[in-house]
Parts: C-alpha cells; structure tokens; sequence
C-alpha cells in the first residue's frame, strides 16, 4: 500500500461539493468520454476502439474533449488522452511495446505484493495469540470455526502489486509537456473509486480530490479487491470503482454534456450463438472457475450498466449517448490472454477493426446524432481496406481489394435507396 503525505490527503465525499465550474474551463462542457473498466484487457479493447473512431469522425479531437471519466482500467486510458496522448500511440505504449521508447508490459502486475504479505505476517503472532487465550479461557463454550474466523485478518487483502500503475504513469505525466496534477489539465478528468469503509463512489479530480496525482488516483481506481490490495490515500483506503457503478457516465451528464461517447470492454458472452465454423459452442463451464467468475463478473456489471443508461434516458433527455461494446458473440474478447504479446496485438487489431464495421453499418443511424454536435463520419477511412492500427506481415493485397470494392459498391447502393427514399420524389411515390 501506498501512504501519502497529508497535502494528499483527500477528504471524505460527503464534505465535498458539486462542482460549479473550475477556473479556465467551460461552465457548459459539450463533448465528454466515458471509459469503464475490465482490467488490461478492456483497456487494450477500448484503445482500440478509440483509435478506430479518432481516425473514422470528423470534427472531433480525442484529446480536446470537455470531460473524460474514467473507471479502473478505463481511467489509464482516459488519463492518458486528458494529457495528450493520442489513441495510437497509446496502442505503440501498451500494445506494440516494441516500437515504443517507455512500453508498458501488463505482466508487471502479476508481481506479488510483498509489502501486503509482510504486514499480514506481522499480525499473525497477536492472532495467534488471542485465539489461544480465548480457547483456554473457554475451551468448551465456542465452536471450531469462531477461533479460526479470527485468522481472517492475517490473511492479505491482494495478490498482486499494483504500484507498477503508479510509477509508470508517474513518469510519463511528467514529461513532454503533460502533468500529473489533476488542477493543471487543460480539460476536466474524473477517476473513479470506492472508499473502502463508507462503500461511497469518489471522484478524484473533483474539488477536494483534485490535489491527488493523477497516477495514485488511477491505481486506487484499478485496485480490484482480492486482486490488488487497497490503495492508501491521506487516511482513507480505496478501491476499484466498478463496486459502485460500471461507467459512471452520469459524472460527466451532470457536468452539461450533450454528447457522451461511452466505450464499455466487457459484455457477457453468448456461448450459444452458432459459430462461423458451425461447430457445437463450448460449455464456459468446461473452462474452469476462471470462466465462470469472468461470466459472473461480467453479466452483473452489464446489467447494471444497462439500467442505469434507461435512466440516463430520461434524467439527461436533452443529451446523446453512444456506447460502444463487443458483441455478445465476441469469443476473441471472451477468451484471449492478455498477457501474450500476440494476443494483445490481435486484440487491439479486433476492436479497431469492429468498431470501424459499427460505424459502417450503423451510420445511418449514427451521422444525424453526431451531425447535431457537430461530428462526421468519414465514409472513405471506413472503406479504406488498408487500414490497421498494429503493424501486420505482408499479405496478399489483390484479393483483399477486390472484396474491398465489392463492399464498397454495396454500401453505395444501399446509401442511394435511403436517399431516393427521403427525396421528394421518394416520398410522393410511397403515397
């Protein structure tokens, strides 16, 4: 665990107030960001997905949004972009590790977190000794699992060491121009936690919370119970923020935006539609308790995730959300190891390339929402068979363009029906 020193301290929630509008920021923002979490698979998944709609709309910058929220993993992301640190290159840091001069490798959070077992041994002796004279003071008049339920505050409250978080992030806001401080940021973020003993939703980067450094607010918004241990700030503890919600979208609607894009990883997945091989779909019970806690974990913050985007419908009417997530069907999202070079790789490749197909089938529904805001969706980038985000070997390029122009035909065609059925012409001859 971390300990700061009192300047960091944060107060708790319930002293602090709405913000108003920070000085040198818009009073009315319009564009906001929210990212959820889904530890480094989701953030590798929503990278590419952000850099697939940086390249794809017109009118919008990535890094010049009002507002950007973020929720564990999603808060890396989105505090890299409030700094200025475009889509890409963030894939190049935590994905193409290879071509970049500060990589960011996953496996560092799979170090155990030492420092945690080593205050839990500590504790063990006075355990100890307290189940023993409470069984010889009354070795008959308490059952075998009372002493032992004591022996739960030796046991560490994480695995692994999340720190690594920290001084990564630590480094690379403190050069090129960028910061780690929440109050200097040309545009408005929000990290969220979980205090640990009030069970209370925490944004860090709000008035009270914004003297933390950027880098401890994403570790602390990260630190996945049983996973990582709870992250020390002043005299709290926090924990990830998914707890209390999945993408606290409502943090940047309540701040005046009237676009919100949101980018949530983790879906649960369908085992039951047909796959393209047409083979009989896999039991997730055949993969394991792992399989089983992911579906767990992810059917229940989904759900939660849907009804509060219902609500979001009718407290925020004046505003647009677009989310983007996997399909249901996503056996590459489900299923890959994160912590494989390759996988990561193919990963970030995935989601760009899906999201580039989203917005290709639903631009028709998608451009008049955008368009009111000022955003375009560029039919030529979306058609473009040549695009990648990560580096591939050679391929075979004639077949490729082929099928490219094919599809291209096709989307043509389909865009000149919907407009002969919105001419004037259209409409006289349907009545």
């Amino acid at each position: 665990m971390t300990k700061r020193p009192e300047r960091h301290a944060a107060r708790h929630p319930s002293e602090v107030r709405s913000r108003v509008g920070r000085r040198g920021f818009p009073s009315h923002p319009r564009v906001g960001l929210a990212l959820a979490g889904g530890g480094p698979l989701g953030a590798v998944y929503e990278l590419g997905t952000l850099a697939a709609l940086s390249e794809s709309l017109d009118g919008i910058d990535f890094n010049a949004l009002d507002v950007y929220v973020g929720v564990s993993a999603g808060g890396i992301v989105a505090a890299g972009l409030a700094n200025g640190v475009p889509p890409a290159e963030m894939c190049r840091m935590f994905v193409e590790s290879d071509v970049h001069e500060r990589p960011f490798d996953p496996a560092v959070l799979l170090r155990p977190a030492l420092r945690e077992y080593g205050r839990r041994i500590a504790a063990l002796p006075p355990v100890l000794a307290g189940v023993l004279w409470s069984y010889l003071c009354n070795p008959f008049g308490q059952g075998l699992l009372a002493p032992l339920a004591r022996f739960g505050r030796a046991i560490p409250t994480g695995v692994f060491d999340n720190q690594a978080i920290h001084r990564f992030l630590s480094r690379a806001f403190s050069e090129g121009g960028r910061t780690n401080d929440f109050r200097k940021l040309p545009h408005e973020l929000y990290l969220i936690a979980t205090d640990l003993d009030s069970g209370l939703a925490v944004q860090f980067g709000a008035p009270g919370f914004d003297d933390v450094p950027i880098s401890l607010a994403v570790q602390a918004s990260a630190a996945l119970p049983g996973l990582f241990p709870p992250v020390e700030i002043g005299q709290h503890y926090y924990v990830d923020g998914a707890l209390k919600k999945t993408l606290h979208a409502s943090v940047a609607l309540q701040r005046g935006v009237r676009l919100l894009l949101g980018v949530n990883p983790l879906v649960p997945y369908d085992a039951h539609v047909p796959r393209p091989s047409g083979g009989r779909p896999e039991k997730l019970v055949e993969g394991g308790l792992p399989a089983v806690l992911a579906q767990t974990f992810r059917s229940i913050i989904h759900s939660r995730m849907q009804v509060g985007m219902k609500r979001y419908e009718t407290e925020y009417p004046h505003a647009d959300i677009v989310l983007f997530e996997p399909n249901r069907d996503d056996a590459e999202m489900f299923f890959t190891n994160i912590f494989s070079y390759a996988s990561r790789r193919r990963l970030a490749e995935h989601a760009y390339q899906k999201t580039r197909k989203e917005l290709l089938e639903r631009r028709h529904v998608l451009a008049p929402v955008l368009a009111k805001h000022g955003i375009a969706i560029r039919f030529d980038v979306l058609t473009d068979p040549g695009r990648h985000l990560v580096k591939r070997h050679a391929r075979r390029r004639a077949p490729i363009a082929a099928k490219a122009a094919t599809e291209r035909l096709t989307h043509c065609l389909d865009d000149l029906g919907r407009w002969l059925e919105l001419s004037p012409a259209g409409v006289r001859r349907a009545g």
